[in-house]
């Protein structure tokens, strides 16, 4: 089904069949959706006259983000619901990533054949891993979009190094000391910081992994939603060994509504949460958000609560399903639990000072781009990897535990202790790393200004497949 029927969409047979009309597949989940969705609205506000988008969901996930505001050239499209619930995926994951894999190629194919005007383009997550097929038995252009860091995909573009030094399969609890300096353009990591699909628990998940990272080469275009500057050395290396465009265009974070007035109200159960953020000083709160999709167990959840009110420190904690749990939901002087917010505003805020970060990539980028210092807690995939980015290679965060997935609890003793340093205003060590985290900002922020990296390689990659169009 195309839905052409919600507010502010043109009907598609008003665009002339000379307009450059790509069709965006993302994979189903949270992140990736939101990663290609802020890409679609960055070529979509480039070229408003000249670029349609498709943007192709499950039937469920329309009803997910369909009435949420987007460019009047973006419209949804959907296929079944071929796939299992996004309430019920983390119970089975694996199964989840087979269906993804083996039963949305055939409605999706189904939905081209019906499109109009002709496709130009299709802008494929990676880890969709039949859709570089499907453009190339129909001559039609594929730009693989890769919403993880460039490291990570570097880790999984030469995986067969791991097992050529011994390293796959691995006991992580006996080695996770060992130093991995053999993957080009990547520095030195252990294998505890590898992402936790290289610890061989799920090899179906892996393959997949790998699948997708291998078919990438058949694609035409590759785009990374991390910026040059924070990856230099990987993306350079990258760049001399893939066969196709490399376009570095992020951070796909949605920056570009920054100024706008946000589109969903400010208060949950009665409290306006930027007046609360107003009401508190410069620096002071502690923001955390442990994700949408995996969580922490109960015990640790317990921990963490107690530690945070052990410690005295201001926070402001999005929580998915525990704010009854963790309690101050109606808030109080010094602390806010809510069970969702506006996440790049609230870490753009002058009042926040640290985020409490499970290390998801588009989390890290938004951190990122705020200049915001992260304790970093890691829960699984490509979070440990990014936490070892964080903490060592561009030194912004501090470690909550040493092992991810390491069964002993944090306590509450070391959760007050650690923040209350981290929060410290008055400690030369903390300014130090707010000033470096301030140089990853403006890095960041000069990535997406006219003439920075990401800006160039944006409309290089709208020239590229905007070709024969009307551009």
């Amino acid at each position: 089904m195309v839905n052409d029927q919600l507010p502010g969409m043109y009907p598609a047979q008003t665009y002339p069949s000379t307009i450059c009309h790509a069709v965006a597949m993302p994979y189903p989940g949270r992140g990736h959706i939101n990663a290609m969705m802020n890409l679609c609205k960055l070529l979509a506000l480039k070229r408003p006259k000249h670029i349609l988008v498709t943007f192709v969901v499950t039937e469920e996930w329309l009803g997910f983000i369909g009435s949420d505001p987007k460019p009047a050239n973006i419209r949804f499209a959907t296929v079944p619901n071929v796939i299992p619930s996004e309430h019920g995926r983390a119970k089975d994951f694996t199964g989840f990533v087979e269906a993804v894999s083996t039963k949305m190629e055939a409605p999706f194919e189904e939905l081209l054949d019906r499109l109009e005007p002709p496709v130009t383009a299709i802008v494929e997550d990676t880890f969709v891993v039949w859709a570089v097929g499907v453009g190339n038995r129909r001559n039609i252009p594929v730009a693989s979009l890769w919403p993880m860091s460039a490291t990570m995909f570097s880790v999984i573009h030469h995986f067969e190094l791991f097992v050529q030094h011994g390293h796959f399969p691995i006991e992580v609890s006996d080695r996770g000391d060992e130093l991995v300096d053999y993957i080009p353009g990547v520095s030195t990591m252990r294998i505890v910081d590898l992402p936790t699909i290289m610890h061989g628990n799920d090899l179906k998940v892996l393959n997949r992994n790998l699948e997708g990272v291998s078919l990438v080469s058949k694609a035409q275009y590759l785009l990374f939603t991390s910026t040059h500057g924070l990856e230099t050395e990987v993306i350079d290396t990258l760049k001399a060994e893939l066969p196709l465009s490399v376009y570095p265009i992020g951070p796909a974070i949605p920056y570009f509504e920054l100024q706008k007035n946000s589109f969903v109200t400010n208060v949950h159960n009665g409290v306006n949460y930027f007046e609360w953020l107003d009401c508190q000083p410069i620096g002071s709160v502690l923001y955390i958000s442990l994700g949408s999709f995996l969580s922490v167990s109960s015990a640790q959840m317990d921990e963490i609560a107690g530690g945070l009110r052990d410690s005295g420190v201001r926070y402001l904690w999005v929580s998915r399903g525990e704010t009854d749990q963790l309690g101050d939901t109606g808030g109080s002087d010094i602390s806010l639990v809510l069970p969702w917010c506006d996440q790049l505003k609230v870490l753009c805020h002058p009042s926040v000072g640290g985020f409490w970060t499970h290390c998801g990539w588009n989390s890290t980028l938004e951190a990122a781009f705020a200049g915001v210092p992260m304790l970093t807690f890691p829960i699984l995939g490509d979070q440990t990897l990014n936490n070892k980015l964080v903490v060592e290679d561009w030194k912004v965060g501090w470690r909550v535990k040493k092992y991810v997935g390491s069964e002993n609890l944090v306590t509450r003793g070391e959760i007050s202790e650690l923040v209350k340093k981290f929060m410290d205003q008055k400690s030369n060590e903390v300014n130090e790393m707010k000033k470096r985290a301030k140089q990853l900002q403006k890095a960041c922020r000069g990535a997406i200004a006219d003439g920075g990296s990401s800006e160039t390689n944006l409309e290089a990659f709208i020239r590229d497949i905007s070709k024969g169009h009307d551009y």
